[in-house]
């Protein structure tokens, strides 16, 4: 083993992680591509359906005017009223159709277009549930047209806004509590009758929700939103699939874009859930379009309520920890599936350090830069070793060539520079320990930057927003795997690793294998598709990251090593006795019989 291949190692772990990154970035890419037909033929259907309806509906309204049944008409039937609820950071609309909210605001949060974030605006969203509206009539209480909505202030400083529907077999009612500085909203569901309002107790709700565009690659959040979900007491989520079943109590579903989430939660929980999404492929501002039913059984009683509360806000890792939900901070993807192992390393060392400097810092990218500094001196003690080693071989690069050149047998010059490196004082595995390290760190701050609010809108230097990428220059048209931009801090990444590896290369003899000579420098290219369309933090943090390991190797090669003096401890090192561990004399050996095998196989020949 050599200092190349300790290298490449490192190289090629680092690298298939990254394609594993690409592949399911690409596969979801596909999928996307693949449900543009399916999305189509579905509004089609429901465009279709929809007409169908209508026709039964005027029908249906035709018939009951002569049989003089009024009632539908009376509760479908009426003038939409909105009422507006504030507190500190959010600006609720509701409206009496359905007893609902109608329209959410972020007062705290800009969107792309540079108004207020707006969740549950669509005509789409809305939260339905049947109930038995008379003799042998039933309808969606979203169809409903409320009473009241008055909003009462209470002591505590909350704010109560009540719905009321009288119905002729009992009364339907929705309170709505908003408290100060609070995304979460209380929803209290009443059913005065309830034993005649539903049947059997079944209170099926279906909740629609249509996300739209907040950041300024559409296509890129629209990769980042998934539906996440608490049940059977454990978070999971959705992200490629369009749809699941969930047999087991469900406690809360959570809509969850790359930095908003809405989220409907049942105290008491619902018993089954059927999740069904799609995201958009078109060229509008949608996301995607998501169904969720969720049912349960209330008691069979005269008299019944279900406590729910909805969600409205940002995925800010301290908010969605307070909240008295469990486990809702994992919505935010800080580590997830094959990278669950970088989570603790997000929540235990990167979240707390990062938000110390932010803590007293105003500059989001100074908060980066002090990080990576961070992290690199709590690495320093693993780092150092392989840095050394790298700048050792760096100085007796003139000697492994004459090594080479004396021992031209690739056997025999293997045996005879692991002897020389020995005799050095230079562990030659200690090199692929930087690039080892760097899977996961790298992978952590991934999740880090590509999830952290904190960050969205922030400028540093030429990058208008570290939350995604920076463009140097924008192109009329689409490359593939590199998008229609370039970013100039991924070109300051790639050329900062394009320089390492040269360095590395360097310091190594010449193998005479292309695969091992040539496999340092195609990394930093890969780099430039991978790294394109990922945050400006992330590019930043590794443009500094690997700034330092130049530095680090130059002051280490030029002002801790004397090259004098190390040739010196070879030589006097040379003349000791030796003495070999096992493991040295057992590679020898397996060495020395590849060497013997490859005479006889060469005389054989002959």
């Amino acid at each position: 083993m050599n200092m190349d291949r300790n290298t490449i190692i490192g190289f090629v772990l680092l690298a298939g992680l990254l394609f594993a990154y690409l592949f399911i970035s690409t596969k979801n890419s596909h999928d996307l591509q693949g449900q543009r037909q399916h999305y189509e033929d579905s509004v089609a259907r429901v465009k279709r359906a929809a007409d169908s309806v209508a026709a039964i509906a005027q029908k249906d309204t035709t018939i009951k005017a002569i049989l003089g049944n009024d009632s539908l008409a009376r509760i479908t039937q009426g003038v939409e009223k909105l009422v507006v609820v504030e507190n500190e950071v959010l600006k609720i609309t509701f409206t009496n159709k359905g007893g609902q909210p109608g329209k959410v605001e972020l007062k705290k949060y800009k969107s792309v277009d540079s108004n207020l974030v707006v969740l549950n605006g669509q005509s789409f969203d809305k939260i339905s549930y049947r109930v038995n509206a008379g003799s042998q009539n039933s309808a969606e209480v979203a169809d409903l047209y409320f009473l009241g909505g008055d909003v009462v202030k209470n002591a505590d400083n909350s704010q109560t806004v009540t719905f009321q529907m009288p119905l002729s077999n009992g009364t339907l009612v929705h309170k709505f509590t908003v408290r100060p500085n609070d995304y979460l909203i209380d929803w209290n569901v009443q059913l005065d009758g309830a034993d005649k309002l539903l049947t059997q107790g079944a209170f099926n709700l279906t909740w629609q929700d249509q996300p739209t565009q907040h950041e300024s690659d559409v296509k890129y959040e629209r990769l980042q939103t998934n539906i996440g979900y608490y049940s059977d007491n454990d978070f999971d989520y959705i992200m490629s699939k369009t749809e699941k079943k969930l047999d087991k109590q469900v406690q809360w579903v959570s809509v969850s874009q790359q930095f908003f989430n809405t989220t409907l939660i049942a105290k008491n929980g619902f018993s089954s859930a059927d999740i069904k999404w799609l995201r958009h492929v078109d060229s509008t501002n949608k996301i995607a379009d998501v169904t969720t039913s969720l049912q349960t059984k209330l008691p069979l009683g005269a008299d019944a309520a279900f406590p729910m509360q909805l969600y409205y806000g940002p995925n800010d890792y301290r908010i969605l920890k307070s909240q008295p939900v469990p486990e809702m901070d994992k919505i935010i993807n800080l580590g997830r599936d094959l990278y669950t192992f970088v989570r603790p390393i997000n929540k235990y060392i990167v979240m707390p350090v990062f938000n110390f400097f932010d803590s007293f810092i105003g500059s989001m990218g100074v908060v980066i830069l002090l990080l990576t500094l961070f992290i690199r001196l709590l690495t320093s003690p693993l780092m150092y070793p392989g840095y050394l080693t790298s700048a050792k071989m760096k100085i007796l690069r003139p000697d492994l060539a004459k090594l080479k050149e004396k021992y031209p047998d690739q056997q025999q010059f293997a045996m005879e520079q692991m002897k020389f490196m020995r005799e050095a004082g230079v562990n030659q595995f200690a090199g692929c320990l930087p690039s080892l390290l760097q899977i996961p760190i790298f992978f952590a701050l991934y999740s880090f930057f590509n999830s952290n609010i904190s960050l969205r809108g922030e400028e540093f230097l030429w990058a208008k927003n570290l939350a995604s990428y920076d463009v140097l220059f924008q192109f009329p048209f689409e490359i593939w795997g590199l998008g229609n931009h370039i970013s100039l801090f991924t070109i300051t990444a790639c050329l900062t690793s394009f320089l390492i590896s040269f360095y590395n290369m360097a310091s190594t003899p010449d193998q005479g294998n292309p695969a091992l000579k040539y496999m340092p420098y195609i990394f930093p290219f890969v780099l430039l598709f991978v790294f394109n369309k990922l945050p400006a933090a992330l590019t930043w943090y590794y443009t500094v990251s690997n700034i330092i390991t130049l530095l680090l190797q130059f002051v280490i090669q030029n002002y801790i090593i004397n090259h004098d003096k190390l040739v010196a401890k070879i030589e006097e090192t040379r003349k000791k006795p030796k003495a070999k561990s096992k493991w040295a004399e057992r590679l020898e050996q397996v060495q020395e019989q590849q060497r013997k095998m490859q005479e006889a196989k060469a005389k054989g020949k002959k």
